[in-house]
């Protein structure tokens, strides 16, 4: 775990610290191809939005999954009180990933 905190916060430094360049290159870009700075945040937002939800929907699930699995493995009787409230638990964590791709294309306006 301290590795993968080590090596995402080594990333992270990397890219802040070539942030400067970054943005050059993209007045460039701005210059030739005519976006606006709003309409690259709005992508930028709609990416965030989407990105965010899906990771959280996913690890949520995994969580879930295991919990569910685990219940049953140790108490297999338990299985049609375990599996009802598990594939409810499921809809709803779907739901939220569904809810970040409304919110992106709110965003972008679409």
């Amino acid at each position: 775990m301290k590795k993968k905190f080590a090596l995402v916060s080594a990333a992270s430094a990397a890219i802040l610290v070539n942030l400067p360049a970054f943005a050059n290159e993209a007045a460039a870009a701005v210059a030739t191809d005519g976006m606006s700075i709003g309409t690259g945040l709005k992508l930028i937002g709609a990416g965030l939005a989407i990105g965010l939800a899906v990771v959280g929907a996913g690890q949520g699930q995994g969580h879930a999954a295991k919990g569910a699995l685990e219940s049953i493995g140790r108490n297999p009787q338990a299985y049609n009180k375990i599996f009802t409230p598990f594939l409810l638990a499921m809809a709803l964590i779907e739901f939220q990933a569904i809810l970040g791709l409304i919110i992106a294309f709110l965003i972008l306006g679409k």
